[in-house]
């Protein structure tokens, strides 16, 4: 019985032509072979199975062919090209830098450089997992790369290149392998397949390759797998049951149960998912692909980006027709959110149902917020007209209709609307009606409301003006007790976050200039800006508190004394003893000195 090859091997490229997905780096190297402009140094990186070490080989064997085709291919009959199929070149020779990563190895291989070729032009040396070398041993390999024998050519292969030093990469010529696409994956595993003797289906084929993640020799692992499963007969559903992998139709399935908001279906179908040993987390990952591509088959110039069979990509096409673009946003926005989530989340299953409830409410929350924009014009403008009415008369009611400043009185009166219904009349305090406020010159809109703000009330905005005290509207108050509601502020102040105001209302003590005018004492334009813009709450405090809606403030601005700095410990001292006499006679007791 003839042993079993796997495909990876048996597959393997020979030639540059062969190579599956790597264009761009075969026709550099043929290119640089036909014009005789070899560098002395390769590095090949990339993920894996994209044919690092085969396009190592592959060049080791065309340039020491004897009869290179006119295509730059290595002839494969010359005596070279027969010894390097045959595994007894003596020009080419292979490293594991992983399991020879030390001094020593690296010393043995410069020893074998010095050797020129006995036959052929070149010898060829190829370190695979370069990146495996030690710290010595790229010391040690570095001069030798730099400036090898003109017959000697390296070829470094490895997947992570930021582990190189740098003074590595800058001795040789760079390629980066792309991971290969799933087309030509796809087009390369029916190739095999057809040689096999091995029926297939493109979907199950186009399964594979999305499972390869760009690698062709994981691709080709699988697919020895599953034939071997199928008893060569590569469909589908043997790839999505092998592979573990969730069947398209589940997800346009739970799409239309989602957008026919059917909760109980889509929870019945996730907890089948979950009954056929699917985790969570690869679900809702998998579903917000779904969406993806559903969102990209929207537009016909990112159809493309539908990187499936012809008839999955149709079955797409159809749905993403009937889902609307706001529902596919917004389901892909709560599935990534489920997805950050989930590792986090004590109960995991319940975190994926909420999200899968939410989905299903999407389109009536959209048709919802979009209500309101179905209404006609003109009865939503009566109504906005009713409400503001409506709360210019209550607010008009409790605002006070005299004010003193010093310009002359002005009365201002609210224009009488048909749309105003008209109220019960609230009886008010006889003194409430001739309410005198001694207004200051300065920032007068920010301390008192106006009727002004009747305008910002109707709008339905927030009312952050100064409130009317309760009780007396005009209770009379002593500098004493403006200095207990004062301290009393200060003290919420400095149990709040309000730190800056606190400094500022704690360096001087106010000062009463009339039977409600309290002046405040800054060091600076910005302090008194700052006091302005915080003062909408000291007001409703002090009126409060006082019992005495006329109170009103003003600002001074003064400059603080600085009591001179005590620096050495003989001015310390000498304060401290001013302070207690007491101090100098225990230090005359305990005989102690004073350090300079």
């Amino acid at each position: 019985m003839e042993n079993f090859i796997v495909s990876a091997r048996k597959y393997r490229p020979a030639t540059f032509e062969t190579v599956v997905g790597q264009q761009h780096i075969t026709g550099t190297l043929k290119n640089a072979i036909k014009n005789n402009q070899l560098a002395q140094a390769f590095l090949f990186c990339g993920p894996r199975g994209v044919g690092k070490t085969t396009c190592a080989r592959i060049l080791a064997k065309t340039i020491n062919c004897t009869n290179p085709t006119a295509e730059m291919e290595a002839c494969g009959q010359c005596d070279n090209c027969l010894s390097f199929q045959n595994g007894h070149s003596f020009n080419v020779h292979e490293l594991d830098a992983a399991s020879n990563n030390s001094v020593d190895d690296i010393r043995s291989l410069i020893e074998q450089v010095r050797i020129p070729p006995q036959a052929g032009r070149y010898k060829i040396y190829i370190i695979d997992e370069v990146h495996m070398l030690s710290q010595s041993a790229f010391n040690a390999f570095l001069k030798t790369l730099e400036e090898p024998p003109s017959y000697a050519i390296f070829i470094l292969a490895t997947t992570e290149k930021h582990k190189i030093l740098p003074t590595i990469l800058s001795r040789c010529q760079i390629f980066d392998f792309n991971r290969i696409q799933v087309e030509d994956i796809s087009n390369h595993l029916a190739t095999i397949a057809q040689r096999e003797n091995i029926a297939y289906e493109s979907d199950g084929l186009h399964i594979i390759a999305q499972k390869a993640d760009g690698g062709l020799r994981d691709a080709l692992s699988m697919f020895d797998q599953i034939a071997s499963y199928a008893n060569k007969n590569i469909t589908y559903k043997a790839v999505i049951d092998n592979l573990n992998i969730l069947d398209y139709d589940y997800f346009f399935k739970l799409t239309s149960y989602l957008t026919a908001a059917e909760v109980s279906q889509t929870l019945l179908l996730f907890d089948e998912i979950l009954n056929n040993g699917f985790d969570g987390n690869n679900f809702i990952n998998g579903l917000a692909t779904h969406f993806r591509n559903l969102l990209v088959g929207k537009d016909a110039a990112t159809i493309k980006l539908l990187e499936v069979s012809e008839n999955i990509k149709q079955k797409y096409l159809d749905q993403c027709r009937q889902t609307e673009l706001s529902f596919l946003l917004t389901a892909l926005n709560l599935a990534n959110t489920c997805d950050l989530n989930y590792k986090n989340s004590k109960n995991q299953r319940l975190q994926v149902e909420l999200a899968l409830i939410k989905m299903c409410h999407i389109r009536s929350v959209v048709q919802l917020a979009q209500q309101p924009l179905n209404l006609s014009n003109t009865a939503t403008d009566q109504d906005q007209d009713k409400k503001k009415t409506d709360v210019v008369a209550e607010k008009a009611e409790s605002v006070p209709t005299k004010i003193e400043s010093q310009s002359p009185p002005a009365k201002t009166e609210i224009p009488s609307s048909p749309l105003i219904e008209e109220k019960p009349k609230i009886s008010t305090p006889a003194s409430a009606n001739s309410i005198s406020i001694n207004i200051p010159k300065k920032n007068v809109g920010t301390l008192i409301p106006s009727l002004n703000d009747l305008e910002r009330l109707a709008n339905g905005e927030e009312d952050n003006g100064p409130k009317k005290a309760t009780g007396e509207a005009r209770e009379p108050f002593t500098y004493d007790q403006l200095l207990e509601v004062w301290n009393k502020y200060i003290q919420i102040l400095k149990s709040t976050d309000k730190i800056n105001l606190f400094t500022i209302l704690n360096n001087f003590a106010p000062k009463l200039l009339s039977p409600v005018l309290i002046e405040i004492s800054v060091e600076s334009k910005t302090q008194e800006q700052f006091v302005i813009q915080e003062s909408v709450e000291l007001m409703n405090f002090l009126r409060n508190q006082l019992q005495n809606f006329a109170v009103d403030i003003t600002f001074k601005q003064v400059e603080r004394k600085i009591e001179n700095r005590l620096y050495g410990n003989r001015e310390k001292y000498d304060y401290l003893v001013n302070k207690n006499p007491k101090l100098d006679e225990l230090r005359k007791r305990f005989n102690l000195d004073i350090n300079p």
